[in-house]
């Protein structure tokens, strides 16, 4: 197998939608909300489908725009339930993405036949397609720098997640520990709260069009949710995330690229592999890692027996 352009576009696409997820969900792991994202990540669709009603095209401000509010609605709609109904926030989170996920899935069926909209694609993205929709951004005598157009939203969302989460890093980490006291210090956990969800939404919907609502899922809560397992710093713990986010959508491309031409085996998506590989690193940091499971075993047979008395 070969390298080629569009590999450098469909791993530069995958690396910076990992990163660009694994800074919310930090956060959402902290609060103990990653199950958030995936709400958010399902009911997005709504937004999608009305999006693509009013302007019949993908590629819109429209669509961004209402799928991002139908995010913040989730969590708005989660809050709710859970505050007014006495609902545990679990049921509520069940209800209201099941719920904006069916309606969504029906609202899809009804434009797929006059937008250009892949069902399968809206669950598990097209990231093999990102390259065919790139922007020039150098030429010079015959020499041509392009990147996919995907790379560039995902890459701002990335960089936007990372101003606010160094704007508000203070606000962020007190509300996620103990929001009763960032209240009496005169922040605003319920605002945070907000903000995080903003965040998610806006993050969700980047990598929509590329890794589906399904892998989106692995990417908030994978990378963070490893990187715990070796640090309960938070900015080394973020930092990891990061690495571990990377890491696992490189490996993942080559393991796509390379497994079934080594084995024989059907050609598999960059976006699975990417999950794949970002949970056998997980399942290794579990295994080996400083409090992995294997070394928590033999640190208890090498206790010596309690003496009776």
């Amino acid at each position: 197998m070969t390298w080629t352009q569009n590999d450098t576009g469909i791993l530069l696409v995958g690396i910076l939608c990992a990163m660009a997820c694994a800074l919310p969900g930090c956060f959402l792991l902290l609060r103990r909300m990653s199950m958030m994202g995936d709400a958010i990540s399902h009911a997005v669709l709504p937004g999608l489908a009305i999006a693509f009603l009013i302007s019949n095209s993908r590629a819109s401000v429209a669509m961004f725009i209402g799928a991002a509010l139908a995010g913040i609605l989730t969590a708005l709609f989660t809050q709710w339930i859970t505050k007014f109904g006495k609902v545990d926030r679990g049921a509520a989170m069940g209800i209201v993405f099941t719920t904006l996920f069916a309606i969504g899935l029906i609202l899809i069926k009804k434009t797929a036949d006059h937008v250009d909209l892949d069902a399968s694609c809206v669950l598990y993205g097209a990231l093999e397609h990102t390259p065919l929709d790139s922007v020039t951004l150098w030429e010079n005598e015959g020499s041509i720098l392009a990147v996919p157009r995907a790379a560039l939203v995902v890459g701002g969302v990335f960089l936007f997640n990372l101003l606010i989460i160094n704007l508000f890093f203070k606000e962020f980490t007190l509300a996620s520990f103990d929001p009763a006291l960032a209240r009496t210090q005169g922040y605003r956990p319920m605002l945070m709260h907000y903000l995080l969800m903003m965040m998610v939404a806006i993050t969700t919907v980047a990598a929509f069009e590329a890794v589906g609502s399904i892998i989106v899922i692995a990417m908030l809560i994978v990378p963070p949710a490893t990187a715990f397992l070796l640090t309960r710093n938070l900015p080394l713990l973020i930092a990891l995330s990061l690495a571990l986010a990377a890491l696992g959508a490189i490996l993942g491309h080559l393991s796509s690229q390379w497994i079934p031409h080594l084995t024989g085996l059907p050609e598999t998506t960059s976006s699975g592999m990417m999950a794949t590989l970002s949970g056998f690193l997980f399942l290794l940091v579990w295994l080996f890692g400083p409090q992995g499971l294997l070394r928590r075993s033999s640190v208890q047979i090498e206790e010596p027996p309690a003496q009776v008395f």
